[in-house]
């Protein structure tokens, strides 16, 4: 799941080298997606009222149901 996250990351932003995408397990049994970008590129992904934000979490979790776990996507 970090590797889809991480291709449409660099495949959106300008600076695809500051792209980092970290993965942590919580208590719950939820796998958590932490994905940095650089401060300028904080508005591509998050997009135009949060829409392309709201897309990418989409495809995790489709991703993610398909190995039977549950994810939470957060950008930093």
């Amino acid at each position: 799941m970090t590797d889809l996250v991480e291709y449409i990351a660099k495949s959106i932003v300008s600076q695809p080298d500051a792209v980092n995408v970290s993965e942590e397990k919580l208590d719950s049994g939820v796998v958590k997606i932490i994905l940095n970008v650089a401060e300028q590129d904080r508005g591509k992904i998050i997009g135009r009222q949060g829409r392309l934000a709201q897309a990418i979490r989409t495809l995790a979790r489709v991703a993610a149901v398909k190995q039977g776990v549950k994810i939470n996507l957060e950008i930093v």
